[in-house]
């Protein structure tokens, strides 16, 4: 079941970049609601508030009770903009959802139980290869995170998409047929020293790093000194 929080926002008339600016400057968000055949609505919300609930995470896969004055609203975040250099939000974009509503969303891959993992205790090496799944599922189905259990996994071992318990109704966008890997325990990688100073000594000596009048013309190269002749009595 999907996750709920309630935010609190206000409606405003106008758009644009200098309303938008106005409101940053009075800690006020920008934001629109859409959706549902219905107009959009733009509303305001306090930057405080809607930090906190980002930086809890889960805002574009949990749906969000919101207030409009005297209106209330089910809406899922679909685009947050975060300034490039300061982190900020800028502007949020929510969408009108019902518990039913089919969404394409974004569901992060947890791998749980590491630490009882006995490949990685043998010095194995989780390699992830998806960190994220494409889910359609209702919005009150939405789940927190897909998770993975480790604790059984070997050197060697894979999971697989088929592996996943997906919530009722819920499919895979992209890999509908396909058996793909998520992750898998691979051995550590070790490195011969002696191998390496090998490597070192004969590439000393390759042929790239030969002068290059010795490479074109051997017999370019200086010849050895010719022995003195004996002085005459």
């Amino acid at each position: 079941m999907s996750k709920h929080y309630t935010l609190t926002a206000t409606k405003r008339d106008r758009a644009g970049k200098g309303v938008a600016r106005a409101l940053r400057r009075e800690k006020q968000i920008p934001a629109v609601v859409y959706g549902d055949n219905k107009p959009p609505v733009l509303i305001s919300i306090s930057e405080k508030d809607i930090t906190i609930q980002y930086m809890k995470g889960g805002m574009r896969t949990h749906m969000c009770d919101l207030s409009i004055d005297q209106d209330k609203v089910s809406v899922l975040a679909r685009d947050i903009q975060i300034h490039p250099v300061t982190d900020r939000i800028e502007h949020v974009d929510f969408m009108r959802v019902g518990p039913k509503t089919k969404l394409i969303v974004q569901v992060p891959i947890h791998f749980i139980n590491q630490e009882n993992c006995p490949g990685i205790k043998a010095k194995g090496v989780l390699n992830i290869v998806h960190h994220h799944l494409e889910l359609r599922c209702a919005a009150g189905d939405i789940p927190e995170a897909i998770e993975i259990d480790t604790s059984s996994a070997e050197i060697n071992d894979s999971f697989k998409l088929s592996d996943v318990k997906l919530p009722k109704g819920a499919e895979v966008m992209g890999h509908k047929d396909d058996d793909i890997t998520l992750a898998n325990i691979v051995e550590p990688v070790v490195k011969d020293d002696a191998t390496g100073a090998g490597d070192e000594a004969a590439a000393a000596t390759s042929p790239a790093n030969v002068p290059a009048t010795s490479q074109k013309n051997p017999a370019a190269a200086p010849a050895a000194a010719a022995p003195a002749k004996p002085a005459k009595k």
